[in-house]
């Protein structure tokens, strides 16, 4: 829960209409959409004046969330993006603890300001940018937080239809469907005060993992025959390419969740998945894992990474294959239970 001394300062900062800027990190998933749109709502019903504003484009499976029509992109207009920034009076950072989460270009914009943050956050080792930290690592999901945030403030009774959609949301992606450890018996009766509200939870789950393309199959499709497993280390990996991602016509969000196969087989206590980015110079790598193995600790030694205890992202500059052999060859030094 919040400080009692950080809501205090909120309540201050919010006291009056403001124009408020709201941002998730790069490549937005769902719980960075579902919480920077669920207080978009939150914060137009104070009477502010929000936007948000995402550094790149977010999944297509995501557009129907509740006034995503109006967020703004940045990176696809920087001049705009900019001036959005440098009119707001109040900025709040989700889903991410770290300024460089948002690129180059977006970072330096808010390095620029001299305004202040509220960062609301689920991530380890939060930096320090902002006048007021949320930052809890046992809660499952940013969304899960915003709700905290807003009874924290006595607002609760402002949750409506539409801030529960947002928020439910985020907590059904980033929770995996209420399985992962992180799932309190909170967490539900959040989820269950939402469909209470009205919230259509059946359509909510079709839209998110019902709605894919014929390309985002045959995309998941090839990176199973990819699989590779490692059972001496209790691992399992595939990869994509970008030749391969192009022979489907890859979208932004086609390759979410695909990781999570690999981890659903028996006896397979940690996974990784390569997608090569060839725009971008890197391999973007996603790791799961099962109980114990902190898959925050090893993307940080190894790949430039970091996340949660059971999943976190990395990167490597190196080539596809070199990346790969660079991870089998990790995995000698590591104990994997």
């Amino acid at each position: 829960m919040m400080k009692s001394d950080d809501i205090e300062k909120v309540k201050q900062l919010l006291a009056s209409p403001k124009k408020i800027a709201i941002m998730p990190h790069r490549n937005p998933d769902g719980d960075a959409m579902g919480s920077t749109l669920g207080l978009y709502h939150f914060l137009q019903l104070l009477g502010h004046e929000p936007v948000v504003i995402v550094p790149n484009d977010f999944p297509d499976f995501l557009a129907w969330l509740p006034s995503s029509e109006t967020v703004k992109v940045f990176e696809r207009d920087v001049e705009v993006g900019t001036r959005l920034l440098n009119d707001a009076e109040l900025i709040f950072t989700l889903d991410f603890n770290v300024l460089s989460r948002t690129g180059d270009s977006m970072e330096a914009a808010l390095k620029a300001l001299t305004v202040p943050f509220i960062m609301i956050d689920h991530h380890q080792k939060p930096d320090d940018y902002a006048v007021v930290t949320f930052s809890d690592t046992s809660y499952g999901s940013t969304c899960e937080m915003v709700y905290q945030f807003i009874q924290g403030l006595g607002q609760g009774q402002l949750i409506n239809k539409t801030i529960a959609t947002c928020l439910y949301t985020g907590i059904v992606t980033d929770s995996g469907s209420f399985r992962y450890p992180s799932t309190t018996g909170t967490t539900h009766r959040i989820a269950a005060e939402f469909i209470d509200l009205g919230i259509d939870n059946s359509a909510i789950h079709s839209l998110l993992f019902d709605n894919h393309s014929h390309n985002r199959i045959q995309i998941l499709a090839r990176a199973l025959q990819n699989m590779k497993v490692l059972s001496a280390y209790k691992t399992s990996y595939s990869s994509l390419s970008q030749e391969e991602l192009n022979n489907f016509g890859h979208s932004k969000g086609d390759t979410e969740g695909i990781v999570n196969y690999g981890l659903s087989m028996k006896d397979i206590v940690f996974t990784a998945f390569f997608t090569e980015n060839k725009d971008e110079g890197i391999i973007k790598i996603s790791f799961r894992s099962k109980g114990d193995f902190d898959v925050n600790a090893y993307a940080r030694e190894h790949f430039s990474g970091g996340g949660h205890i059971n999943a976190a992202g990395g990167k490597s500059t190196l080539p596809l294959e070199a990346t790969i052999q660079k991870f089998i060859a990790t995995l000698a030094t590591t104990k994997i239970d």
